[in-house]
């Protein structure tokens, strides 16, 4: 199957932001769900990506293509996990993705998580170009198989650039025909893995945070030194409600400004999605959904790393 997804966001003062280009095909179908509400100059247009059809498929080649305008404010969602599934051959499914944002403009790319399930050839490739003054908010998670099943051969390559510079260029390859994938140099046993970058044109005279180093959670009664409460158990600042182990028990994360423009990249691996996105998030301190509202007063602080 071959699809293409088409997206172009333009500023439309003072209402906000409209598409000018929204169309699709099986399984790539996008469909504006925001916002609601009065006019605003600073409002994003939302939109999620609906799948059509399975996929993606062994020998699918399918291609995503944005474009974000001076001043245009625009949200990029999907309704559910993407499964990447193989073909009788053995064939490859690929997904391009590519995106444009000019100054002054902000993309938030904020898909569900890519489960790439046993059998699979599956290959993604993102390419993000941002004019100087643009703004980024991009996720990428991947779950390695299904319940209680391995993984098949997955390939991330990611690479965004910033005012012509290379911000970012990162691969990651899992499964049968990556060696020590799984190792401690990759994935050290996860399961899951997520990263988010975020690109701030105001970090250019006030800088990102500074890294911060890996910071594995403890276990319930692991007693891993500093990280555990009074009794070797969780520590209190990440119980549950009852005293529970929280949900990012086990997961490593890191945060990390990149030295070719105004951003941060923050990364996580763990057991699981919901562990992932919850470390993902906290690696901010935000309260749920402040990150993802956009603007520098999101984001708070990196526990011990001053951010402003």
């Amino acid at each position: 199957m071959r699809a293409l997804a088409r997206i172009v966001a333009e500023a439309d003062p003072p209402r906000g932001t409209r598409l000018t280009v929204l169309r699709g095909e099986p399984p790539l179908l996008p469909r504006r769900t925001g916002p609601v509400g009065p006019a605003d100059p600073d409002r994003e247009v939302e939109l999620h990506l609906v799948g059509g059809a399975a996929g993606p498929l062994g020998g699918d080649r399918l291609r995503i293509e944005i474009e974000v305008g001076p001043g245009a404010r625009l949200c990029v969602r999907s309704v559910a996990a993407s499964l990447a599934l193989p073909a009788r051959d053995g064939a490859e499914s690929r997904l391009a993705v590519r995106a444009r944002v000019a100054a002054g403009g902000r993309l938030r790319w904020l898909p569900e998580p890519l489960i790439g399930a046993a059998g699979c050839a599956h290959r993604t490739d993102s390419r993000v170009e941002l004019a100087e003054g643009a703004a980024l908010y991009w996720r990428e998670e991947l779950v390695c198989g299904r319940h209680a099943e391995p993984v098949g051969d997955v390939r991330l390559e990611m690479t965004a650039r910033y005012g012509g510079r290379t911000l970012l260029r990162n691969d990651l390859a899992v499964g049968p025909g990556a060696a020590g994938w799984s190792g401690p140099a990759v994935l050290g046993g996860g399961r899951a893995v997520g990263s988010v970058l975020l690109v701030d044109p105001a970090w250019t005279e006030t800088p990102p945070p500074r890294p911060a180093p890996c910071d594995p959670v403890a276990a319930p009664g692991s007693g891993a030194p500093d990280r555990a409460g009074p009794s070797g158990g969780t520590p209190p600042e990440r119980a549950g409600p009852s005293g529970t182990a929280s949900p990012e028990a086990g997961v490593a994360a890191a945060v990390l400004p990149l030295a070719g423009g105004p951003a941060v990249l923050v990364s996580a691996v763990g057991a699981d999605a919901r562990a992932v996105r919850a470390r993902l998030d906290r690696a901010l301190d935000r309260p749920a959904g402040a990150v993802e509202a956009g603007g520098r007063a999101a984001y708070r602080h990196v526990p011990g790393h001053a951010v402003t």
